[in-house]
């Protein structure tokens, strides 16, 4: 598919899907779709909508755009509201939350809004700001629609209802059997914010010991003289980049959290332990220390989306150090609630994607919980199939792997999406 087949699509009222990973820097192609953008005057609202999972995400963008395109990210909802009323930018980039509050304060008028950009939806249709933006899309309902995804096949539902027979331009990470493509190889990877990411490479480096290192901020793969001996990336890649990056070296990625579960469906990961704060902690209770190491085996993906943006501020070791230290403050019973990990008889509840109007039972959730994610029958419990989902109790220690199992598998015909539940 070329640009002007997307062009085409977008004035004939279909929606666009752009394939690229999770970063701002990989849909520079985006711009040539809105182009030509035009400005308005004072009281009218930005043409265009960048909408983001959080405001560390929206941050990205004034930087990448053309020049002399007026881009404003929202990261103070007082400035940006003033903003918008006295010189309202081209393009807006805010996270959900932020939309919604600038909509209820009368600041932003989405019926004005003429291109609406979801950007990686994959993190935000699970989320708590799920039904704040379904109701963003609804209420912009005229303007046209470019999906930024990873994973399209993980956004059914979600395309169906909001982007119009999309139109889906890029590689999908699946083969001809429509099945998901293996990793291209092993890679391990640091949780740093953008902004500290140079300071963090001479700590990577330290640590391993490099004297011939490669570091790619994006952009052509280099090809060093010599074999280096690390392999840095600051810029997150694509499966393709990452496939010759690991012909150098066994590379290490800098990425934010929510970038995690993308780089963990094209790469076998670990992370890479560096010294910090954490090091100087070396009292800590040994019983303590086991049970982080628990928690972290089982996988804390949306925890660290939640503190993604403190890791823009603060060191991450200062960060876990900082919530230990609130658990404190609130008494032993909290704390020992909080950190230590589930009994081994509770079971927690996992959301997924299907239910009756799919055709879908509870032998059919079993069969696929068993077979595609390897959870033990005996640590499967009540199956509870709804109209349009289900619910399936797993024993607590299960939970990230049936989560992670059932994620773009196909059930009775169709890619279904699982999380934890939240309670409702």
């Amino acid at each position: 598919m070329t640009g002007a087949d997307a062009r085409t699509a977008l004035e004939r009222g279909r929606g666009v899907v752009l394939v690229c990973p999770p970063a701002a820097e990989s849909a520079q192609h985006l711009w040539e779709l809105l182009d030509p953008i035009p400005g308005r005057g004072p009281g009218a609202g930005p043409p265009v909508l960048i909408v983001c999972a959080d405001d560390a995400a929206a941050a990205a963008w004034p930087a990448l755009a053309p020049a002399g395109l007026r881009v404003h990210a929202v990261t103070g909802l007082a400035r940006s509201a003033r903003s918008l009323k006295e010189r309202p930018p081209q393009v807006l980039a805010a996270a959900v939350k932020d939309l919604t509050a600038l909509v209820q304060r009368a600041a932003l008028k989405l019926d004005q809004v003429t291109s609406l950009v979801v950007a990686w939806p994959e993190a935000l249709i699970a989320g708590e700001h799920a039904a704040a933006l379904d109701t963003l899309l609804g209420e912009a309902r005229e303007a046209r629609r470019l999906v930024l995804s990873w994973h399209p096949a993980l956004l059914a539902d979600f395309l169906e209802r909001h982007a119009r027979r999309p139109l889906v331009v890029g590689a999908l990470p699946v083969d001809e059997s429509g099945a998901q493509l293996p990793p291209v190889g092993r890679a391990r990877y640091c949780v740093v914010a953008p902004g500290r990411r140079q300071a963090v490479v001479r700590d990577v480096l330290d640590a391993l010991d490099a004297r011939e290192p490669v570091i790619w901020h994006g952009g052509p793969i280099p090809v060093p003289e010599a074999r280096p001996d690390a392999v840095l990336c600051t810029a997150l890649p694509s499966r393709e980049e990452l496939a010759a990056l690991i012909q150098l070296a066994e590379p290490v990625v800098f990425l934010s959290a929510g970038q995690l579960p993308y780089l963990r469906s094209v790469a076998t990961l670990a992370p890479l332990a560096l010294p910090g704060t954490a090091d100087r902690a070396r009292d800590r209770a040994e019983e303590l220390r086991e049970r982080v190491a628990r928690v972290l085996e089982n996988g804390v993906d949306q925890e660290l989306a939640l503190l993604d943006p403190l890791f823009e501020r603060f060191d991450p070791a200062e960060v876990a150090a900082a919530l230990l230290a609130l658990q404190r403050e609130t008494g032993s019973a909290m704390r020992d609630a909080v950190i230590a990990g589930p009994s081994e008889g509770a079971r927690v509840k996992v959301f997924v994607g299907l239910g009756k109007k799919d055709r879908a039972s509870a032998k059919d959730l079993v069969g696929a919980l068993i077979r595609e994610a390897g959870v033990p029958k005996d640590d499967i419990g009540r199956i509870d199939v709804r109209e349009t989902f289900s619910l399936v109790e797993v024993a607590a220690g299960a939970a990230d792997r049936a989560v992670r199992g059932l994620t773009g598998v196909t059930i009775c015909g169709r890619r279904v999406i699982a999380r934890l539940d939240r309670e409702r």
